[in-house]
């Protein structure tokens, strides 16, 4: 994918980006210092609670996805200047050990700056899907981007 600027794609543009693997290993490490629940540490009270085994922090989803945008969309001689926030995030279903996550994006809006012309917004959904193309993770996402 080329680098990205507020000018370089329109309304209604789509963008795919690569694939991440889950694993184990990751999901423990993860929870273990940022999100202990017991459902993300330990395998036997997880496959005593609601979810019947092993599952990865909703944070650390959205973690693995944003390296995947970041890899292939906010490269770095990309005009992107960072981002003020996401809205709506959803987690539709758990992301377990073994889980394949792809990403894909649609330019919802683009929003120029009132106060600096030579940038401006970008509105985009992201939605993460499985190896089964179930959406485990969406979310909108605003990006402050410099012009050509």
């Amino acid at each position: 994918m080329s680098a990205i600027w507020f000018d370089s794609n329109d309304v209604g543009d789509s963008f795919e980006f690569g694939e991440v693997h889950v694993t184990e290993n990751e999901i423990l490490e993860f929870a273990k210092k940022y999100d202990p629940q017991p459902f993300h540490v330990d395998e036997v009270q997880a496959r005593n609670s609601i979810y019947e085994g092993l599952i990865a922090s909703g944070w650390h989803t959205i973690s693995m996805c944003m390296r995947l945008i970041v890899d292939n969309m906010l490269i770095p001689d990309s005009g992107c200047l960072g981002s003020p926030g996401a809205d709506n995030v959803m987690w539709s279903q758990p992301v377990r050990p073994g889980d394949i996550l792809k990403v894909k994006a649609e330019l919802l809006e683009k929003i120029p700056s009132k106060s600096k012309p030579d940038r401006g917004f970008w509105v985009i959904k992201f939605i993460a899907f499985n190896q089964n193309n179930e959406d485990v993770m969406n979310m909108t996402i605003k990006i402050y981007l410099r012009k050509r």
